[in-house]
């Protein structure tokens, strides 16, 4: 059970946070690794978004679910790790409960970053040999292929057209796609959306989802979702779409702001994800993952970061494996 103090300093850390956060520009190593940011900046401010939808056909796959099978062999990316002495992982430094900088310590913390803690530990033996760099979510699939970070623990959603670019483990996460809206605003559902403005940060499924299934809405796209908040509190936008696990940290730093209560209008599965061609760091993750569902892991990290805006622990996601090189 969480300690009353321990609530008291989560419930005050909300609102103080989206200020700080916005002079972000730069992650750290909570083990005291230095940092090294990657090109471009975040900011806050609007970038009007494509009026269509791509028109690109989706890559098609039999499960996009489906990942290597685990194994605790060490090849050579894991060796790679081993020989540095700590994991480079790029994350979300502005995401309440899954990545952001804590105001009251400066570390980056939340449900996300303990999954990079799993991973240093079970690698390195440490779960402090890790580095955070915090990347954009544009910046997720490119930080990978240029080799930067080793790992993205950045709330990712796993689909067929980003399997062709990177490697991802099982599912470690079921959100799902939803709206913000101010208190007592009309709109509840993306429905209700026809002909408002309403923000996603760009390079995202969220963004992709918007603009397919509410094209009559306006889209406005920002680098980061502490960028639409700003847009939102200054009134340039009328709502804010993306993961419930996202928005649940936005309401908490408005109070203004509010999640209704509906369904979520897609299935956001969060996988970790990898260089396409470390197929054997893929494969240990997926090991790791596997003793976090069986050992109660997982469900203390929920506990600790998801439970008191999303409710009680559901059960860990099920890995599916299968796939082949």
């Amino acid at each position: 059970m969480r300690r009353p103090d321990e609530v008291q300093r989560r419930r005050l850390l909300g609102p103080v946070l989206l200020t700080l956060l916005l002079a972000v520009l730069a992650g750290c190593g909570l083990a005291g690794y230095a940092p090294t940011p990657l090109p471009g900046g975040e900011s806050a401010a609007p970038t009007p978004a494509p009026t269509t939808a791509p028109t690109t056909a989706p890559a098609q796959c039999d499960n996009a679910l489906a990942s290597y099978d685990p194994s605790d062999t060490e090849g050579t990316a894991v060796k790679r790790i081993q020989k540095r002495g700590r994991i480079i992982a790029g994350v979300s430094a502005d995401t309440y409960l899954l990545g952001s900088r804590n105001p009251f310590t400066g570390k980056i913390e939340g449900f996300d970053i303990d999954m990079v803690k799993a991973m240093a530990k079970a690698i390195v033996g440490n779960e402090n040999a890790y580095e955070l760099r915090v990347i954009t979510a544009a910046q997720r699939i490119p930080s990978l292929e240029n080799g930067s970070v080793d790992m993205v623990a950045r709330n990712m959603t796993i689909t067929c057209d980003r399997w062709t670019q990177v490697g991802f483990s099982t599912e470690y996460y079921s959100a799902g796609q939803k709206i913000l809206v101010r208190r007592g605003a009309k709109a509840t559902t993306l429905a209700d959306l026809a002909g408002q403005r309403v923000c996603a940060p760009k390079g995202t499924s969220s963004m992709t989802n918007l603009m397919k299934l509410q094209p009559k809405a306006v889209a406005v796209g920002a680098d980061n979702h502490t960028g639409c908040l700003a847009l939102f509190q200054n009134g340039e936008v009328d709502a804010i779409t993306g993961d419930d696990t996202v928005l649940a940290g936005l309401a908490a730093q408005d109070p203004y702001a509010v999640v209704p209560d509906q369904k979520a209008f897609t299935a956001e599965p969060y996988g970790l994800a990898f260089n396409s061609k470390d197929i054997d760091l893929v494969r240990f993750a997926n090991g790791v993952l596997a003793e976090m569902r069986s050992d109660g892991q997982w469900k203390r990290i929920y506990d600790r970061w998801l439970a008191e805006a999303l409710g009680p622990a559901p059960a860990p996601p099920k890995a599916v494996y299968g796939r082949t090189p």
